[in-house]
């Protein structure tokens, strides 16, 4: 790598050296050359060809599909002391004029645009009128009909090739996997491009599942140890996000709420709230995701299960962007699998579309079951091969006892064929326990053989078995909407006893009662448990970052366009005490060392003196 862009990643961005495959793909696109770049959220993709960008002559032109994106991309730069702007439909008519006035002078090293702008042909007409470094088309994979992010607009975008063929470009996406890889290569025109394939890992993330006992309880435990922290909660409809983000408010939260159903104004000003407040968790659809650049997100949590591993991969992907700790917490049961296979059923999509989507579901389920180490499935989805356990998931660090559930499964399987296959599971667990209500008495299931031959299980236990054989395929829901299971193919091995059955185990509720117990004997962690701040630490920690929140409020900037966690961080770990010693610290850099050294070095000094 050339000193210059070493000279340009150190003096502008404040960081010593590239990362990973960083310093490759700004030699490539630097020297003019097309690229397509397939690397982790939070793994230095904006780099890649924000470094190109002030090396190579003219105006970069960044194509984003979010406004959000765009304004903290630009926030950042102008900290950092780079001419950047956007152009969307945020600004006044004089603004835009404004920006492209300064496009036209040539004043500009990025600017960053959405495709439906960047195609019409009024701004085609200005961008030939100026020299372009280079195009960057960010969170390519919306271009294909298989992501989980699909925008039609972006199709349009090899345009840019023909238009411009000298100009180097580079499509950069954190979630792709080989059909949609493809898809990018032929769509955008860039068979000749040279790929970057880096690690899909992310090794500061923690990955953990549980399964769905009291959902909001289980939720609020998690959180308790992380107050103070951001994170995002995902819940799968509107109505489960409203009531979410009161119940946590009620329990002292900074909890906000954002869905598609909600005013304009109300989901912006929520989102503004997140992304530039610390401690603030947002519960969610996903209509709130793509776009989110808060490097400081410390969990996220999904009370349903996610549509896809692309989707899981990208909406837990929103964790720990600045490499510190994070975790990614996912609560299920057998209800959301019923839920999640009724909506591919009825949607309105063709049959291939559809056996793709169940494919993606049941790729997720398998994960979701696993007893084995989460990381290397997850990275397996992507054609990635791991060879050792990550020691960094729920499997790892607390290894699952499985059994030889054979016999198990063959009374549920007998169960659903009795009953003729045509009810839920509550039902079934009533009849295999034995249960005296009115709708067992109704049908004459107390008659059947297979009833009260389960006593010796609860009922979570047998919604665990349920929900297990539904992952493995063994057991189907509906597509009519009534959440009724019935066999599959392969119930026959499982009949038979040809076909071997390990389930996790699973213990029984008055067991898991005295579990809780001994944890709240125990006691809770407590904030800022993801970043391990010590009891003696947190007055400089807390002072660090309100010094950072004033700065960032004088500005009207998210805190973190200041200085990341990690480089409050450093600062805490490293105590700088003089100008040259802060410079050193990752990702102060020179223009923010002029701004904000001083404030920073006296809230250090002063604990020193203290």
């Amino acid at each position: 790598m050339d000193s210059p862009a070493l000279d340009l990643l150190h003096r502008v961005f404040g960081y010593a050296s590239f990362r990973g495959e960083q310093a490759a793909i700004v030699d490539h696109l630097s020297g003019g050359n097309d690229c397509l770049v397939l690397m982790p959220t939070g793994g230095g993709k904006s780099l890649c060809y924000q470094v190109p960008a002030l090396l190579r002559d003219g105006t970069a032109i960044v194509v984003s599909p979010l406004i959000a994106l765009m304004q903290d991309q630009v926030d950042a730069l102008t900290q950092l002391g780079v001419a950047a702007a956007y152009l969307n439909s945020s600004l006044s008519p004089q603004q835009q004029r404004e920006v492209e006035q300064r496009l036209l002078r040539r004043e500009l090293k990025l600017l960053y645009v959405a495709p439906e702008r960047l195609l019409g042909e009024r701004t085609l007409e200005l961008l030939e009128r100026v020299p372009i470094a280079l195009f960057a088309i960010d969170e390519a994979h919306c271009v294909s009909q298989w992501g989980h992010d699909f925008r039609p607009e972006y199709r349009g975008l090899n345009l840019l090739h023909e238009r411009f063929p000298q100009v180097p470009r580079i499509a950069l996406t954190a979630t792709a996997d080989a059909p949609t890889r493809a898809e990018i290569v032929e769509r955008l025109g860039l068979a000749g491009a040279r790929q970057f394939v880096a690690s899909f890992d992310r090794p500061n993330i923690r990955y953990s599942v549980v399964q769905k006992d009291n959902p909001r309880r289980q939720l609020r435990a998690f959180l308790d140890e992380r107050r103070g922290e951001s994170g995002i909660v995902y819940c799968l409809s509107r109505k489960k996000v409203d009531e979410t983000a009161a119940a946590l408010a009620e329990d002292g939260f900074d909890a906000l709420a954002y869905h598609a159903g909600m005013e304009q104004a109300q989901r912006t000003a929520n989102q503004q709230r997140f992304l530039r407040e610390d401690g603030v968790v947002m519960v969610a659809t996903i209509a709130f995701g793509m776009g989110i650049d808060k490097p400081d997100v410390r969990y996220v949590a999904h009370l349903d299960l996610p549509k896809s591993m692309e989707g899981y991969y990208q909406e837990t992907g929103r964790a720990g962007r600045d490499g510190l700790p994070a975790e990614a917490w996912l609560c299920y049961g057998l209800g959301d699998v019923v839920t999640m296979s009724q909506m591919i059923a009825q949607s309105e999509s063709g049959q291939e579309r559809k056996r793709v989507e169940r494919a993606k579901l049941e790729a997720l389920l398998g994960y979701a079951e696993a007893t084995g180490c989460r990381r290397r499935l997850l990275l397996a989805y992507f054609g990635e091969t791991r060879t050792s356990d990550c020691g960094n998931c729920d499997n790892c660090l607390n290894p699952p006892r499985s059994w030889d559930a054979g016999e198990v499964a063959q009374k549920a399987l007998s169960t659903v064929y009795r009953t003729g296959q045509r009810f839920g599971v509550g039902h079934l667990v009533d009849v295999l326990r034995g249960q005296d209500s009115e709708k067992v008495r109704s049908w004459n299931h107390d008659q059947l053989s297979v009833y009260g031959i389960g006593r010796d299980l609860d009922a979570r236990q047998w919604n665990g078995v349920f929900r297990h054989l539904v992952a493995a395929g063994h057991l189907a829901a509906d597509h009519e909407g009534y959440g009724t299971l019935r066999l599959t193919e392969s119930s026959r091995g499982v009949l038979k006893g040809e076909t071997r059955v390990l389930m996790r185990y699973e213990a029984a509720e008055s067991q898991r009662r005295a579990e809780r117990k001994a944890s709240r004997k125990r006691g809770g962690a407590t904030a800022h448990n993801s970043l391990q701040i010590a009891d003696d630490e947190r007055p400089l920690w807390d002072a660090l970052r309100a010094v950072r929140a004033r700065l960032a409020k004088e500005q009207n900037v998210p805190a973190y366009v200041i200085f990341h966690d990690a480089t409050l961080l450093d600062m805490l770990r490293e105590h700088p005490v003089s100008l040259r010693e802060l410079a050193a610290i990752s990702g102060v850099g020179t223009t923010k060392l002029e701004k904000y050294g001083e404030a920073f070095l006296s809230v250090l000094t002063a604990e020193t003196a203290d």
